[in-house]
């Protein structure tokens, strides 16, 4: 794709005019939708993308896992070095937790499906930017349209960003619900935030107990 047409593309998505992508249409693109019908026909096209500069350095694109019929989608921000080097989402430290969480949530983690609003790392574990997140929005609103998952978690700052397509801190984001693709839509505290700060592990567990409520209440 040329640099020009690469510029419209990501015009057209609406990142020039706000910082955060907007939700897209229920439609992909034919960026995604070349070989999109299927995650694994996904997976296939979104490893050979070059769509931004997190594509550079990559060693592995990080495209997500899990059961593909899951009632629950876990979204994070990014891939970090570990799993940069095994091409497994959460697999660190985070990971671990997040393990921890969802087992406690009674599910295993062959049950849900873990992915991240972008599938290369971000140079030293930063944040991803606007555009990176931009390029990479039809990848991960397909992924969403095939699971069809019953909730969405939005894992930390950047994925409830995306998701929620605000800029309000997590303290405001976290225990409320939202919608995203017509999915009922869960902003949590990033694990990885949790490790630096274990008190707030009591305010992730209320908000994962309104999701397994809410489970529960469809059934």
């Amino acid at each position: 794709m040329r640099a020009k047409d690469l510029n419209r593309y990501l015009g057209d998505l609406g990142w020039r005019r706000s910082p955060i992508p907007p939700e897209s249409k229920a439609s992909p693109s034919p960026i995604a939708s070349a070989g999109g019908d299927s995650l694994e026909g996904l997976a296939t096209n979104a490893a050979g993308c070059t769509l931004c500069r997190l594509s550079e350095k990559r060693q592995t694109v990080v495209f997500g896992e899990g059961d593909p019929k899951a009632g629950v989608m876990f979204i994070g921000e990014g891939p970090g070095a570990e799993e940069d080097r095994t091409g497994r989402p959460f697999v660190g430290q985070a990971g671990m937790l997040l393990d921890r969480m969802i087992i406690a949530m009674g599910f295993e983690r062959q049950d849900v499906y873990i992915a991240n609003v972008v599938k290369c790392r971000p140079p030293g574990n930063r944040d991803p930017k606007d555009d990176e997140v931009a390029a990479c929005a039809d990848y991960l609103d397909r992924q969403i349209d095939l699971i069809k998952p019953e909730i969405i978690v939005a894992l930390g700052k950047p994925a409830s960003r995306r998701l929620t397509g605000t800029d309000k801190p997590m303290g405001a984001l976290r225990g409320r619900w939202s919608t995203y693709r017509g999915t009922p839509l869960m902003p949590v505290f990033h694990p990885a935030y949790l490790l630096r700060n274990p008190k707030a592990k009591r305010e992730v567990w209320e908000d994962l107990k309104l999701v397994m409520r809410r489970l529960k209440s469809t059934g």
